[in-house]
C-alpha cells in the first residue's frame, strides 16, 4: 500500500514566523527542505528462505538443553532474572512411530527433521531463546492441524504453534523437546467481501502480504507492524497483536468477526462468522485472541478491513519536554478527531541510537536535537480539508508553544523515512549491544516518569530509552548496555514491573507473556483471575500440550 501521498506543505519554525501556507513552495530557498526524499526500506526481522525457513544468521545453540532435561533460563540470553524451569514429566518423548504417523498424514516433505531447519525454528529472532524441538511439522489443511493434535493429545506430546517466529517473549519457540507446529503452509486467502470489507484467510497468511491484497482491492490492514515483512496473521491474533494505528482502528479485540480453531483434542471450533452483530451466547473467540496459543490453534480468521482513504499526511516534531508531548497528543485527538490514524513518541536518546547505527537514516530536523519527537498521522477522504485540518492543529500547537519544531512529509519516500526511524528503534538497539526489553501500558501522564526513574536508578552504567505508541498508553522501555550483567538485571527486575503495577499499568501492552512473563503475570492480574485462567486452561488442555511453559505462571502449569 502505497503508505502516504506527497505532501506540499512544510513546517519551519522561526522565532518570527511559522512558514506554512497554501502557496508556499517548498523547494524555494526561503522555504529550504528538510528532509532528503531518499527512499527507505522497512526492516523485518526474519525473512522465509526457499524451503519457508526463517532467520538469518544464528548462533550454536546452548548445550545442554536436551530432551528430558531442566533447562538453565540465563539472563545473557534471556533478558530476565534467571530461572530453572523442569521439563514436564508428564510429556513424551518422540519415537519413530511418531514420526511415521506424522508423515502419513502431512507428507514426507511436510515432516521436517533437517538441522539447519530446526536451528533456526528452535531459535526466537532476538536470539534469547532457543529449544531443542527434533521435529517441525508443517500443516497444509485445518483437517491436518486437527489429526496432528488429536494424535499428540493422545500421545501426551507437547506442542509449540509457530507463525513468523517475530515474537519477543519467548512465546513461538520450544523449551524444551516440543513437536513444532509451523502455520506458513496455510496462506490463502478464503475470500473478501468489497461490501462488507469483510476478509477470510487462513493463519498463516503474512500480514505484508494480506497488506498488499486488501490495497488491489481498495482496502488496509487495521493492522500495521514493524514485522509485517514475517509475522503471520494467525500469530498476529494468537498474541492480540497492537501496531501502529491502534488509535485509529482499535484492537483485534475489535477487528476480527471470527475464528476457526483447533483444540489441543483435535475437536475443530468453527467461530468463522462474518457478522458484525451476533448477540447468541458467549463469545467464545476471545478466548483465544491473545492466548498465545495456549488453548488451541488458530486456522482461519475473520477480519473487518476498512476502505482505503486517499489523504495521508505525516508530520515529524519536535517538543521541548514529555508534558508538551501529553497536551499535543490530548489536542491531536480533539482538532484532528476523525482523521487521526497514529501518534508515535520517541525520546532523544531513541533517534540518536537510529542515527548511530541505522544506515542511510538522517535527523529530519538538523542541526538540533530535541528532547522528545512525536509522530503525527491523518488519513481521510478529502485531501484539501484534511490539509487544511493539520495545517490549522500545528499553526495552533506552535504558537501554543507545544511544538519546537516540524516537517511534514512531501512524498512517500519522506513519509517512509520518518517512519524509518520510529520502527528502527529495536534493530538500532540491537546493534548497539546487549538490551533489556521491556513493552508496558501505563497510564499517559505516568509512562515517562518510569524511564526518568530507571536513569536515576541506573546512573551512567546503562543507557535507558523511552519511545512506543503515545496515543494508547504504550510504553517500550529499553535499557542498552554493552553486554548483559547480572548487576544491572537486578537493578532493572523486579523494580520495573513493582513499578509497573503499583501505577495499575500492565506489564505486557502488545507482546504477550510468553516464557519471559509467564511468572510475572501477578503483577498486571489479580489471584482469583489467573487461577481461573487455569481452571479454563485445564479445562481445554487437561495435558497441557499446548505450548507449555507459557503465559501461566509454572507453579500452576503443571497442576
Amino acid at each position: 500500500m502505497e503508505r502516504l501521498k506527497a505532501a506540499r506543505r512544510l513546517i519551519h519554525y522561526s522565532s518570527s514566523k511559522f512558514l506554512l501556507g497554501p502557496r508556499s513552495n517548498p523547494t524555494s530557498a526561503e522555504h529550504p527542505l528538510r528532509l532528503s526524499s531518499s527512499g527507505v526500506c522497512y526492516w523485518c526481522p526474519y525473512i522465509a528462505d526457499k524451503k519457508g525457513r526463517f532467520g538469518g544468521t544464528l548462533w550454536d545453540p546452548t548445550a545442554g538443553t536436551g530432551l528430558g532435561k531442566t533447562i538453565r533460563i540465563q539472563n545473557r540470553l534471556f533478558g530476565s532474572l534467571a530461572a530453572t524451569i523442569q521439563r514436564n514429566p508428564s510429556f513424551s518423548t518422540l519415537n519413530s512411530d511418531d514420526i511415521s504417523y506424522f508423515k502419513g498424514v502431512l507428507g514426507e516433505k511436510n515432516v521436517i527433521q533437517d538441522e539447519d531447519w530446526l536451528l533456526s525454528a528452535n531459535t526466537d529472532w532476538m536470539r534469547k531463546y532457543n529449544g531443542s524441538s527434533k521435529l517441525l511439522l508443517q500443516p497444509r489443511r485445518t483437517e491436518e492441524v486437527s489429526r496432528v493434535l488429536k494424535y499428540c493429545n493422545s500421545r501426551s506430546l507437547a506442542v509449540v504453534p509457530q507463525g513468523g517466529n517475530t515474537g519477543l517473549v519467548g512465546g513461538s519457540v520450544p523449551v524444551f523437546d516440543e513437536v513444532i507446529i509451523n502455520m506458513a503452509s496455510m496462506k490463502n486467502v478464503v475470500s473478501f467481501d468489497k461490501v462488507s470489507g469483510i476478509l477470510v484467510c487462513e493463519a498463516g497468511c503474512i500480514l505484508e502480504n494480506l497488506i498488499s491484497f486488501l490495497d488491489n482491492q481498495g482496502f488496509v490492514m487495521p493492522l500495521d507492524l514493524g514485522a509485517k515483512g514475517s509475522c503471520q496473521i494467525g500469530g498476529n491474533v494468537s498474541t492480540n497483536a497492537g501496531g501502529l494505528r491502534l488509535v485509529r482502528y482499535g484492537s483485534l479485540h475489535g477487528n476480527v468477526l471470527g475464528i476457526e480453531v483447533v483444540l489441543a483434542n483435535g475437536d475443530v471450533l468453527d467461530m468463522l462468522g462474518t457478522l458484525r452483530k451476533d448477540n447468541t451466547g458467549y463469545d467464545l473467540k476471545h478466548l483465544f485472541i491473545g492466548s498465545e496459543g495456549s488453548l488451541g490453534i488458530i486456522t482461519k480468521v475473520s477480519i473487518l478491513t476498512p476502505p482505503k482513504l486517499s489523504s495521508v499526511n505525516l508530520a515529524f516534531l519536535a517538543c521541548k519536554d514529555y508534558s508538551s508531548c501529553q497536551k499535543l497528543l490530548l489536542e491531536a485527538k480533539r482538532r484532528l478527531g476523525e482523521v487521526l490514524s497514529a501518534f508515535e513518541f520517541l525520546d532523544n536518546q531513541s533517534l540518536d541510537l537510529v542515527l548511530n547505527h541505522l544506515e542511510g537514516v538522517r535527523n529530519p530536523l538538523p542541526p538540533s536535537m530535541h528532547n522528545f519527537y512525536a509522530l503525527i498521522e491523518t488519513t481521510g477522504s478529502d485531501e484539501s480539508y484534511d490539509k487544511e485540518k493539520l495545517e490549522a492543529f500545528l499553526l495552533r500547537s506552535m504558537e501554543g508553544g507545544l511544538i519546537s519544531d516540524g516537517v511534514l512529509a512531501q512524498d512517500i519516500n519522506q513519509a517512509s523515512s520518518f517512519w524509518r526511524i520510529r520502527e528502527g528503534v529495536a534493530e538500532a538497539l540491537m546493534k548497539a549491544g546487549a538490551v533489556y526489553k521491556y513493552d508496558l501500558s501505563l497510564p499517559v501522564e505516568k509512562m515517562y516518569n518510569l524511564v526518568e526513574e530507571m536513569r536515576i536508578r541506573l546512573g551512567d552504567s546503562s543507557k535507558v530509552i523511552g519511545y512506543g505508541h503515545l496515543g494508547d498508553g504504550n510504553l517500550h522501555l529499553n535499557i542498552s548496555t554493552p553486554q548483559y550483567d547480572d548487576m544491572i538485571l537486578a537493578q532493572i527486575e523486579p523494580f520495573v514491573y513493582e513499578w509497573t503495577s503499583k501505577h495499575r499499568g500492565s506489564i505486557s501492552a502488545e507482546h504477550g507473556l510468553g516464557l519471559m512473563k509467564a511468572n510475572k503475570i501477578f503483577y498486571s492480574k489479580s489471584r482469583e483471575s489467573v487461577q481461573l485462567m487455569a481452571s479454563i486452561k485445564k479445562l481445554m488442555d487437561p495435558n497441557g500440550i499446548l505450548n507449555p511453559y507459557k503465559v501461566l505462571p509454572h507453579s500452576l502449569s503443571y497442576s
